[in-house]
């Protein structure tokens, strides 16, 4: 029996910083009522697109797992803010690494994306299909938002990460997985006026807004992050206390406490980033497991358990088995770290458009 076994991790954090106390300059908020709220002090702005930020998390990748990008058979972007919707983003990744060997796809599935699309990916190794797969979890989510909207401006931010597949005879990578989707309530996390819904004939088109109904949108997160993890754990035949790390979803520093209170899970076995990033949406589960091996918590044979929650609202749990690597074979400095403007630069056009909107 084949396996899917994570060989290499790599990430892309874009250079400039969105601090809570640069939000208060320009809406009613500071950093003691974000941070008690949310957990979340500062957020990266992207100065390049999805695609872009998904090539350089994936060249990490491919360095740390000792490959080529001509070594891959297949490229899985998840994504809810591509840079076009034809063709898809993973084809332009494709065209970045120089190769043309791979085949692409997108997956839409919000936060829980990369573990539907690693699950995929995994799928297509165990049944023989593939043999090597680059999975990747990028958005760039700040261009969405309505930065007059107390509410949601302060969630979001931008990043990406990526983890290579490689099939093995060991029992190894995802060996156990959950998804969902509740869609009874799907309206109460959307982002408005974009695709074929939105009137293509007004001038000028309707401004973007992402439609946010915080207190449902915790208590269902939490019971179905809560209820998939909870299935893995009893399919994997795994109590616990057989976890070693736990990397879920960095949407509110809260839904990882309750969800950390309601699996029992120590302390020191929880990964959390949001403190720096924000809710990067597809991008926290590549993002945050990758600097949880950076950061030694990942150790040879570790058991991981990781879950989400998204728009639609789609659910996602898995366990995966780490393998005896936990350095890189080779590593990649990132290009494109330096960026001209700062953070705030970078969102002063699309700022003054949506207080304007306000007035």
């Amino acid at each position: 029996m084949q396996y899917a076994e994570i060989t290499g991790w790599g990430k892309y954090t874009p250079p400039s910083i969105l601090t809570n106390d640069d939000l208060a300059t320009f809406m009613d908020t500071n950093d003691e009522w974000i941070s008690t709220r949310t957990g979340i002090r500062n957020r990266r702005i992207s100065h390049i697109n999805t695609a872009e930020m998904s090539t350089l998390a994936a060249k990490q990748a491919l360095a740390r797992a000792g490959l080529q990008a001509d070594d891959i058979d297949m490229i899985v972007v998840a994504t809810c803010t591509p840079d076009l919707l034809v063709p898809n983003t993973a084809s332009r990744v494709q065209q970045l690494l120089g190769t043309n060997q791979a085949a692409c796809y997108d997956v839409s599935a919000a936060c829980s994306g990369f573990i539907y699309a690693l699950q995929s990916a995994t799928a297509q190794i165990r049944m023989g299909m593939v043999k090597r797969a680059l999975v990747i979890g990028a958005e760039r989510m700040t261009w969405f938002i309505n930065w007059a909207k107390r509410d949601t401006a302060v969630l979001f931010g931008d990043g990406s990460g990526a983890v290579v597949l490689e099939a093995t005879d060991q029992p190894l990578g995802m060996l156990e997985s959950k998804i969902g989707c509740d869609s009874s309530a799907r309206d109460i996390l959307k982002v408005s006026n974009f695709g074929t819904d939105m009137d293509r004939y007004v001038s000028p088109p309707s401004a973007l807004d992402i439609d946010f109904e915080g207190p449902e949108i915790f208590k269902r997160a939490v019971r179905g992050m809560g209820r998939a993890t909870e299935a893995v754990l009893s399919n994997a035949k795994l109590a616990v206390d057989d976890i070693d790390v736990l990397i879920p979803h960095q949407a509110n520093a809260r839904i990882i406490e309750t969800l950390q209170q309601k699996l029992k899970v120590d302390d020191d076995k929880v990964m959390i980033n949001i403190n720096k990033y924000g809710n990067t949406s597809a991008a926290t589960i590549p993002l945050a497991l990758c600097e949880a091996v950076e950061q030694g918590m990942v150790k040879p044979g570790a058991n991981i358990m990781s879950a989400a929650f998204g728009a639609g609202l789609t659910w996602a749990a898995t366990y995966i088995k780490w393998g005896e690597r936990v350095t890189p074979i080779n590593d990649y400095q990132q290009e494109q770290q330096h960026c001209e403007q700062t953070a705030m630069q970078l969102i002063a056009v699309a700022k003054e458009h949506c207080l304007k909107g306000q007035q």
